[in-house]
């Protein structure tokens, strides 16, 4: 096992029976990069201006609303910081969980509404309320979720175990309420532009150490993971002045559109919507690996998929590892649907620290 798997077991293990003291950046290092935390933070977000998020809440594929075959929307509801909820970009139709609702539809054939419980700033403690919030109408049950986390989790130094056990306790809530659940894991800080060495090599290590417990953390309790890496892909890395925002830290309308194509797959595999066979390409470099394994391969590709496999093996739990084919996500706006519940992104605007993701 490698070494980054034996790290991610290890905290997924603690988060698990309730250990506390692995934390992402020692305290040593910490004290040798705060000169450089501090001249990042001058560089990357929105500076103490206030929190626009469009709101995204709503129905998408309105044209099958009105198909003969009368089938209810499929509920969809998006969790998580400020990449799930869309900062950075101006309109509703550029955000992740606007363009996974168009893509949803448009693989289903149905139409589909979306519930945005996203909030800037928000760390994996923020899932308790968020989860609540989503479960909150028994008239409105998810019946797929995204959620994306974890990268205030890294800058704010909140041990590693303790973001896992949250997240797992979210993804356990909703799917006993039967929700599928798809996780965006931590996005590789090390890909932030204005973040200079060494403390790029430090936001890397951490943040894919949490990407990797967080998928462990998933997939024990069933749901899925798409690795975010740095910001979604390579492209991230060639087209840096393209692909982040204004704030040079939340990806614009082109980088929220990479997102989309990478989760869009898993979230419609977990459906039963994805053409693909489930079955692992090896000319992909898919297969059947111990979870632990697998979570340290996914971070090193962005898009790549972790999936329970087997519950039990020789060296315990295994997983699915798959590359799925990326297809480009059409754009809407949303129509009304029902009142969303409070605290949804589009109410959410200045509640989140100036430096929070």
């Amino acid at each position: 096992m490698s070494s980054r798997a034996r790290v991610a077991r290890r905290i997924a293990a603690g988060a698990a029976y309730g250990g506390g003291g692995i934390g992402l950046l020692g305290a040593a290092t910490v004290g040798v990069l705060l000169a450089e935390v501090q001249m990042a933070r001058r560089q990357v977000g929105n500076h103490g201006d206030p929190v626009h998020v469009p709101s995204a809440d709503g129905l998408y594929g309105r044209a099958y609303a009105a198909s003969p075959a009368g089938e209810e929307p499929l509920r969809f509801a998006m969790l998580g910081d400020s990449t799930a909820a869309g900062q950075g970009v101006h309109r509703a139709r550029q955000t992740p969980g606007a363009l996974l609702a168009s893509g949803l539809a448009a693989v289903a054939e149905r139409a589909v509404e979306l519930r945005n419980v996203a909030l800037p700033g928000a760390q994996s403690d923020d899932l308790d309320r968020q989860v609540a919030l989503i479960l909150s109408d028994p008239d409105w049950q998810p019946d797929v979720c995204v959620i994306m986390i974890g990268a205030n989790d890294v800058t704010h130094r909140i041990p590693a175990t303790k973001s896992v056990r949250h997240l797992s306790a979210g993804v356990r809530r909703l799917r006993t309420a039967g929700a599928e659940v798809i996780v965006g894991t931590c996005p590789d800080l090390g890909s932030v532009e204005p973040v200079q060495q060494p403390l790029r090599w430090v936001a890397r290590r951490a943040s894919r150490q949490l990407a990797a417990a967080q998928t462990i953390g998933t997939v024990e309790q069933g749901g899925r993971t798409v690795s975010l890496g740095d910001l979604l892909g390579p492209e991230f890395a060639a087209n840096p002045r393209e692909l982040f925002g204004p704030d040079n830290y939340h990806p614009s309308a082109e980088g929220y559109q990479t997102a989309a194509m990478a989760v869009l797959p898993t979230l419609c595999a977990a459906l039963g919507l994805w053409p693909e066979e489930e079955r692992p390409d090896v000319s992909r470099a898919e297969g059947f690996l111990p979870v632990a394994r697998a979570a340290a391969k996914a971070v090193e590709e962005g898009g790549t998929e972790v999936t329970a496999a087997m519950p039990t093996g020789p060296r315990g739990p295994w997983a699915l590892l798959k590359r799925r084919r990326r297809h480009r996500v059409p754009t809407q706006d949303p129509v009304p649907a029902k009142t969303s519940p409070s605290g949804s992104a589009g109410s959410s605007s200045g509640r989140s620290s100036p430096s929070g993701a």
